[in-house]
């Protein structure tokens, strides 16, 4: 069980010594989770990843300078490509399916972008494409929920989940998980960390046409999800992806935010399975 899974470390051929998590069976594609803005391995909703690592060989990890990783912060989203590529290679991972949350779904289509041979299938939750409208850092009251050092349940309810009652409620489910492991947690993401990958985010996000056409470029298997509610990337952004990609099919989950993918946590594996299937 991914609550009980313990931290493991392994150095890259750049001096970053990464620490990760691992379970499932082996021999299948490997899973690679690519985490959410100032995510860390804690993040992963365990009955999510407990789920996947029935059928997969499931793997998340800190990219360099955050959490428990050494080495320095990424401050584009091409650079953490690179430091995903980096991980994977220490790990003699050629080929992964990558499910990216948010930011993590940035680094998700770059990296089907920059080394197309290294990805199987993309599942893109939450996110959005290059140069897309409306999505050139985050609203002020985004922020003020999550720019400090340790946010409160208040704040995760409020960013991750939608404003109604069942949403809240499942909200506080997932919190419940959130807070299971006792032992071997992830260390928080520092002001300094934030700030850098901040610049990441704004950067994905300047306005530019030119960019959302770097789409057509893959060809890739691509499921594209969203919650009908996300107040920290707009659901159309979701949709302006998916039409953008030339191999997309696309859900998108009732009432539920930017963590769609906690609150529908059994109905998005079901799905997220029968894709890579």
């Amino acid at each position: 069980m991914y609550v009980a899974e313990p931290n493991r470390t392994i150095e890259a051929a750049n001096g970053v010594r990464y620490t990760y998590r691992r379970c499932g069976p082996s021999g299948a594609t490997p899973l690679v989770l690519l985490s959410h803005f100032r995510g860390t391995l804690d993040s992963w909703d365990t009955a999510l990843v407990d789920r996947l690592a029935v059928e997969h060989d499931v793997i998340a990890f800190d990219s360099a300078g955050v959490g428990l990783s050494t080495g320095r912060v990424c401050r584009t989203v091409r650079d953490l490509a690179a430091d995903t590529l980096a991980f994977m290679e220490a790990l003699a991972v050629r080929q992964a399916d990558l499910l990216g949350h948010s930011m993590g779904g940035f680094v998700a289509q770059e990296l089907a972008l920059v080394r197309p041979n290294s990805v199987r299938r993309l599942i893109l939750a939450a996110t959005a494409p290059r140069g897309a409208p409306e999505i050139q850092g985050y609203s002020d009251d985004v922020l003020a929920h999550v720019d400090f050092d340790r946010p409160g349940i208040q704040d995760y309810l409020y960013t991750f989940f939608n404003h109604t009652e069942t949403s809240q409620r499942l909200g506080l489910e997932f919190i419940g998980r959130y807070i299971e492991r006792e032992h071997g947690r992830d260390t928080p993401v520092s002001a300094a960390a934030r700030a850098d990958q901040y610049e990441a985010v704004v950067e994905w996000g300047v306005p530019d046409h030119r960019a959302l056409q770097r789409l057509a470029a893959i060809e890739h298997p691509v499921f594209v999800a969203g919650g009908d509610a996300d107040f920290v990337v707009p659901p159309s952004t979701s949709h302006l992806l998916a039409g953008a990609l030339p191999n997309a099919k696309m859900k998108v989950y009732p009432d539920s935010g930017h963590g769609f993918l906690f609150q529908h946590h059994h109905q998005f594996t079901e799905d997220v399975l029968a894709f890579l299937r």
